[in-house]
C-alpha cells in the first residue's frame, strides 16, 4: 500500500510539473487592457467577453484604471505594475497590451523606456493618438496627460524620437475613417508597425465594436 501510496503521489508531481500553467497550454499570453482619457477598466468590458468567449482565460485578462490628473510617464508605471502581475499571476514570460486613444501612449513609454521591450509580446493601438492630434479638446487646460496627446508636445517628441517600434515586440495600430478625436487619422500609424484601418465606427466605439474586436482577438491568436 505504501508503494502504490508513494508511486501515486510520484506520478501527480510529475504531472504537475510536465504540464505548464492553464494559460500556457493554447499559447497564449495574459493580456493587459489600458483605456483612454475619462475611461476606467470597465470601458473593457465588451471585448474582454467577447475574449472569454473565444476561449481566452478571464483570469488572465487584466484591466488598468488610472487617473488622468498626471503625466502619461506616471500613468506608464502603473501599467508596468499591471504587467507584472499579469506575469506573475500566470507565470507567462511575455504580457500582450490592448491600449484604447491615450492608453496607447502610456504603455508605449512604458515598452520603450520602462523595461516592457523584455515583458511585452504584442501592443495593439486602437485609435491611439500615437504622434498626437489636431484635435485640442477642452481637457488639455486641465490634464497634463491630456495635453501629452497635442502634436508637438514634449512628451510626443520624446517618445517618437528615434525608432517608435523598438524591441522584439510586434506593433499594431487599428485606426478608422470616422473617428473625429485623433486627426490626421495618419497619425494613429507608426513607422515599424502593422498599421490598419477598421470600418467606419467612432473613437470611443472602438472599444464596443465586435469588427474591431475581432481583428484584435485575430492579431493575437
Amino acid at each position: 500500500m505504501r508503494r502504490t501510496t508513494a508511486a501515486v503521489l510520484g506520478l501527480a508531481a510529475a504531472l504537475a510539473v510536465a504540464v505548464p500553467a492553464t494559460a500556457h497550454a493554447d499559447g497564449r499570453d495574459p493580456v493587459v487592457f489600458v483605456h483612454g482619457y475619462g475611461g476606467s477598466g470597465s470601458n473593457w468590458d465588451s471585448m474582454i467577453e467577447d475574449f472569454v468567449d473565444d476561449g481566452w482565460d478571464r483570469d488572465e485578462l487584466y484591466t488598468v484604471t488610472y487617473d488622468a490628473s498626471v503625466s502619461n510617464t506616471v500613468i506608464a508605471e502603473q501599467v508596468a505594475d499591471k504587467v507584472d502581475q499579469a506575469l506573475a499571476e500566470t507565470g507567462a514570460d511575455r504580457a500582450d497590451i490592448v491600449a484604447h486613444s491615450m492608453g496607447s501612449l502610456s504603455s508605449r513609454w512604458y515598452v520603450r523606456f520602462l523595461g516592457g521591450q523584455d515583458r511585452v509580446d504584442n501592443w495593439i493601438s486602437l485609435g491611439g493618438p500615437n504622434r498626437g492630434s489636431v484635435v485640442e479638446l477642452p481637457c488639455v487646460r486641465t490634464s497634463p496627460a491630456c495635453a501629452e496627446v497635442v502634436v508637438g508636445s514634449r512628451f510626443l517628441q520624446i517618445l517618437n524620437g528615434g525608432d517608435p517600434t523598438p524591441g522584439n515586440v510586434t506593433y499594431t495600430t487599428l485606426r478608422s475613417p470616422c473617428d473625429l478625436v485623433v486627426l490626421p487619422h495618419s497619425s494613429v500609424t507608426l513607422e515599424g508597425a502593422d498599421n490598419r484601418l477598421t470600418l467606419c465606427v467612432s473613437h470611443t466605439s472602438m472599444v464596443t465594436s465586435p469588427t474591431v474586436s475581432a481583428s484584435v482577438r485575430n492579431v493575437l491568436s
